[in-house]
């Protein structure tokens, strides 16, 4: 909105005197202050100017100063330097920015709220109070996101005075001022300080381009459940130390809430504290009304040590710990998630009956899912109960129509190799050919060699080649591929085919034996002994335990 209006009729602004000066000046200076952005290695990235609008250190500026910016500090009229805390908001179409400094209390200039005439007189508050302070009309009010207001000022502003406030004659900032395009304008313009004022943290914040142009901190959202979404976000950064900041951040700003010594004690857990962790998990259950979330949390962090952590020793947490804690969870309020937690902790301790009853009870609650059918399932599996953990293998499928999406795949597998070890192959293959049109993109030669055997299994033997083919071709350099695939031929009969295999086999790594035991085979087979013996010869030299034997039936 910065623009040059032309040759345009204004009064020329004025110079007044220190004695003629409103009486507002000298306590208004006290509020502007020099910024001052720096890069990561400590270079300057640039100096500008800005005002406190806040008491307890908030103030506004131009945003440009920040981009590519890792700190900045603010110097006061009594060349105090203050470092910037936290950035509160910012716009980068407006190029302004809202942020706080490290300071418990600062001298805020009051706000004016309503609309300046066109024609009033206005005053340009530099960063030092001097002799001759700036005046003139506003030309021009013009409305931007429909209630704030952009002024066009008669005066022509010096150098290094952008950013500085615009007063009126009650000493109320009405706009900041922003540097004209044409340094020889004589017109200055203003944005609306209240605009700037009503800039705001949210919980996607973090995610916006405008805050992702700098790496000065951001401050959490001030309502609690957009601070939550704002960490949440945060943890995805791969910036470990800014995710900790915000969370000291949400123990300050929160302390009431339980929120943020949960995530302190998971921190803390996540790098082998568990004394720390133990202490701000008991934190966040003081705290809490009702208690039953914070019990929950507990148990779930107790519970992550003993399934992840289990190498690093600490008494106090014990499966048994975990239990008690969700067990007073549920005791507050029975939610079929802290169930859920409870049947873990159960199979944790393998009491697989009493886990089980629990999975099977929330597989008829709104907890129904896949998951919970494949976690009875393992119950079974761990009971070596095969029948009926492939008929809860069944519900767990059920819970998906055809034609499957992408979630089915994980236990579609699963089924399929119950299914497989059951010596159910026909219906295992079933479940991988489903298995394989979902995850068609992603599959490697491993899934096609386990199919290929499958297919063995099931006596289908042509699908089998098909598949160990396809193998070969997404990794010919694995001689294991090449060995099933002579061996299979071998079976049904292929000895010409399995002699070509044989060969490319030795071609891949003439040092592995596999190539000529199943070369020597293929030739024995079609009478061709003298060759054939040769080859099982150098299996056997190449270390071969199945050539001997070979060696010894045809030498007769």
């Amino acid at each position: 909105m910065r623009r040059i209006l032309g040759l345009l009729p204004f009064y020329l602004f004025t110079f007044l005197p220190l004695q003629a000066q409103p009486s507002w000046v000298k306590k208004a200076t006290k509020s502007v202050f020099t910024l001052k952005t720096f890069a990561a290695d400590g270079s300057l990235i640039a100096s500008s100017n800005g005002f406190f609008t806040g008491q307890n250190g908030e103030a506004v500026s131009s945003f440009s100063p920040f981009k590519g910016a890792s700190r900045a500090i603010v110097i006061d009229a009594q060349g105090k330097e203050t470092a910037v805390e936290s950035i509160l908001g910012a716009n980068d179409i407006y190029d302004v920015v809202r942020f706080r400094v490290a300071s418990n209390k600062t001298q805020p200039l009051p706000l004016c709220t309503t609309t300046m005439p066109e024609g009033s007189t206005v005053w340009l508050l530099p960063y030092h109070e001097t002799k001759q302070l700036l005046s003139g009309p506003i030309r021009k009010a013009e409305k931007f996101m429909g209630n704030y207001d952009y002024y066009t000022v008669a005066i022509t502003s010096p150098q290094h005075v952008e950013n500085c406030p615009l007063l009126n004659e009650s000493g109320e900032v009405i706009g900041l001022i922003q540097p004209s395009a044409n340094a020889a304008d004589s017109l200055s313009y203003a944005i609306s300080v209240v605009f700037i004022d009503s800039l705001r943290m949210t919980g996607f914040s973090i995610n916006e381009p405008v805050f992702q142009q700098t790496q000065v901190k951001k401050a959490l959202p001030s309502d609690i459940k957009e601070a939550n979404v704002a960490l949440f976000l945060a943890s995805s950064k791969n910036d470990s130390l800014a995710y900790a900041e915000l969370v000291d951040d949400m123990i300050s700003q929160f302390p009431a809430a339980p929120d943020g010594y949960t995530y302190k004690a998971q921190l803390a857990a996540a790098g082998g504290d568990f004394a720390t962790a133990d202490q701000f998990m008991n934190d966040a259950i003081r705290v809490s009304d009702p208690k039953d979330e914070a019990h929950y949390n507990f148990a779930r962090l107790i519970y992550n040590k003993a399934i992840y952590q289990s190498a690093i020793p600490y008494d106090s947490w014990s499966l048994d710990k975990a239990l008690s804690e969700i067990r007073q969870s549920i005791d507050i309020s029975p939610l079929p998630s802290y169930q859920q937690l409870e049947a873990e902790i159960l199979f944790a301790q393998k009491e697989y009956d009493a886990a089980y009853d629990i999975f099977i009870r929330l597989s008829q609650s709104s907890m129904r899912s896949a998951e919970i059918f494949y976690s009875a399932a393992k119950c079974k599996a761990l009971q070596r109960d095969t029948t009926a953990m492939l008929a809860l293998l069944d519900s767990c499928v059920g819970t998906f129509s055809k034609p499957y999406f992408k979630e089915a795949a994980p236990y579609l597998w699963e089924r399929a190799e119950a299914r497989r070890d059951a010596g159910k192959y026909r219906d295992a293959i079933a479940d991988m050919n489903e298995y394989e049109k979902l995850m068609s993109a992603e599959i490697n030669e491993s899934f096609y060699y386990i199919r290929h055997q499958t297919h063995i299994q099931a006596r289908l033997y042509q699908q089998a080649l098909n598949d160990i083919n396809r193998a070969i071709q997404m990794n010919p350099s694995e001689t294991l591929y090449y060995a099933e695939k002579a061996s299979l031929e071998i079976r049904v009969g292929l000895y010409d085919d399995a002699i070509a295999t044989a060969q490319e086999c030795i071609a891949v790594d003439p040092k592995a034996s596999d190539g000529y035991l199943f070369l020597g085979l293929a030739q024995c087979l079609k009478d061709n002994k003298k060759e054939g013996i040769e080859n099982l010869r150098k299996a056997k030299e190449l270390g071969d335990p199945q050539a001997d034997a070979l060696i010894e039936k045809y030498s007769k």
